[in-house]
Parts: structure tokens; C-alpha cells; sequence
């Protein structure tokens, strides 16, 4: 009886512990392509590296030697010009600052000879006519200090600045924050004050005048030319107790009040003994004339 040959098994491999990631295995494996591998290598044969002729090395030390001459001259020549560019530059502070002096000299002979003006327009309102009736045209013209009683007005910004609605009218004037005072609020308290009976009228020592004007530049008020800062020291002469409560019920103290609730602008008003507003700068008339005729009395 024929016997079976023996089963004989060949023994296996241990199976790699990655043997399951070979996408990622022939990925880390292979990670340059053989396309690209054959290139570089082809590349690298011909080339062989750094240049191995005496020439190609000659070439590349004078390459290096022109880069290093260049660099070297550049920080030379920024090493030269630094102290000329310090010195021009000193000079032109030295400059400014001359005609800054300067300017402040011209502006204090401007206010010395606008006083001496002044003074001189006083004496003049005093030689014409009778003294009480040039003390009148003096303060209703502010060309003369003024005191007596009447109301403290301080207008100022808002201690945070809000952003109007859309639809605002604050908001169509250019000016993007909302809680700061216009000129056009200050012109509305100052004709409010008017109306209301004030006398004479200053702000931050500024006086009023007929002529005087409240205009803007950019976020500055100006008064007759003359920037101011917050707060806004109102000062009007007149019947204390009466002016104030007139002014407040009126439509510019309703409409300073409708600023205060909506936008926060800080207001506070206040009736006083005694205030004292300076004379105005300087009263120059181009235009009116006195008039000189006289009317006889009995002709129609």
C-alpha cells in the first residue's frame, strides 16, 4: 500500500507591524518620484557639483568679491551721509523754532497795537458828545469793560462720545461724533441769551460784539477768528434771575436741553452777583456811517 508523502510547510515571514498602512508605508518609502529621482540624478552628473574648471572658479570668486565691494561701499557711503543728514536735519529744527519765536513776537506786537487801538477808541467815544451817552456806545459796541449781575452758562462735551442715528441732522454736517458742541449750538445759545435780554456777552473771555461771528474749522470753534476749547464759559450781563429763566424757556434753552438728553453734551447754569467781561479786542465799522442830518421840528 502506497504511503502518502509527508505534508512538509514552508515557514512564513512575521508579518510587519505596518504591513496594514502600506499606502502610507510606500508613501514614506518612495517620497521622491522615480521620474523626478532620475532628473536630479542626471542633473547632478552634468553639473557635478561646484564649478571644477580653473575659469568657472575664477569667475565665481570675482562674483563674490564684486557682491562684498559693493556691500561694503554702500555701508560707507550710509555711514558718510548720516551726519550730514543729522546736521540738516538740526538745522531745520533750529529753523522752526526762529520762526516760531518769531511769529510769537509779531503776534504780541499785533495784540499791543490792537489794544493801543482800542484804548484810542475809547478816548474817542469819551471827547464826542456827553459822557453817559459814550459810556452807552461803549458797551453796546464792547469797545469798554463791562460788571454787574446776570447768568454763568457752561457748555461741554460729552463725557463719551455717541454715534447719531441714521437720519440725524448732526450727522450731515461732516462731523462724525455727536457729542461734541457744534458752532451752531454756541450760536444758538448766544442769539437765545440775546433774545432773552442779555446786556453784553463773552465766551472763554471772548466779547461779543455786532460783528462778531461763530464759525467752525474742522472739529475747532472759532470766535472772531479765535479758536476756543471746551468748556464753554458763557458770560451774560443782565437781569440774573429773569434772564435765566427766560433763556431756559425759550426755544434755544429747550433746544441746549434736547442736546444734553440725547447726546449727553454736560450744560449748567448758574445766576451771579457780579461779572466782569472784558473789553472787545477791536471794533472796526467799514460800512455804517454816523448819521450827521438834522430834522427840524414842525415839518412833515
Amino acid at each position: 500500500m502506497p504511503q502518502q508523502p509527508p505534508v512538509r510547510s514552508t515557514p512564513t515571514r512575521p508579518s510587519r507591524p505596518d504591513a496594514s498602512m502600506s499606502l502610507l508605508t510606500n508613501v514614506m518609502d518612495h517620497s521622491l518620484d522615480d521620474g523626478y529621482a532620475e532628473a536630479a540624478a542626471r542633473k547632478k552628473a552634468a553639473d557635478g557639483g561646484l564649478p571644477k574648471t580653473l575659469r568657472a572658479k575664477l569667475g565665481l570668486a570675482a562674483g563674490l568679491v564684486l557682491a562684498a565691494l559693493v556691500v561694503t561701499v554702500g555701508a560707507a557711503q550710509a555711514r558718510v551721509a548720516a551726519p550730514v543728514v543729522a546736521k540738516e536735519r538740526e538745522e531745520l529744527i533750529d529753523r522752526i523754532d526762529q520762526e516760531t519765536e518769531a511769529a510769537d513776537e509779531l503776534e504780541d506786537s499785533v495784540d499791543k497795537l490792537r489794544d493801543d487801538v482800542s484804548a484810542r477808541q475809547r478816548e474817542a467815544l469819551k471827547e464826542s458828545g456827553g459822557s453817559e451817552q459814550a459810556e452807552l456806545v461803549g458797551i453796546l459796541s464792547g469797545a469798554v469793560e463791562v460788571h454787574g449781575p446776570g447768568v454763568k452758562l457752561v457748555v461741554n462735551d460729552a463725557k463719551e462720545s455717541s454715534g447719531g442715528g441714521d437720519g440725524d441732522p448732526r450727522e450731515t454736517s461732516g462731523f462724525s461724533d455727536t457729542g461734541r458742541v457744534r458752532d451752531r449750538d454756541m450760536q444758538r445759545v448766544v442769539n437765545g441769551l440775546w433774545e432773552s435780554g442779555a446786556e453784553a456777552i463773552s465766551i472763554n473771555g471772548q466779547r461779543l460784539t455786532a460783528l462778531s461771528a461763530i464759525r467752525a474749522a474742522g472739529d475747532a470753534i472759532l470766535v472772531d477768528n479765535k479758536p476756543l476749547v471746551p468748556p464753554y464759559t458763557v458770560l451774560a450781563v443782565g437781569d440774573g434771575e429773569r434772564l435765566s429763566a427766560r433763556f431756559q424757556d425759550s426755544a434755544d434753552g429747550l433746544y441746549l436741553h434736547a442736546l444734553q438728553e440725547n447726546f449727553g453734551i454736560r450744560t449748567a447754569i448758574s445766576v451771579e452777583g457780579d461779572l466782569r467781561l472784558p473789553a472787545a479786542p477791536s471794533v472796526t465799522v467799514r460800512t455804517a456811517q454816523p448819521n450827521t442830518e438834522k430834522t427840524e421840528k414842525g415839518t412833515s
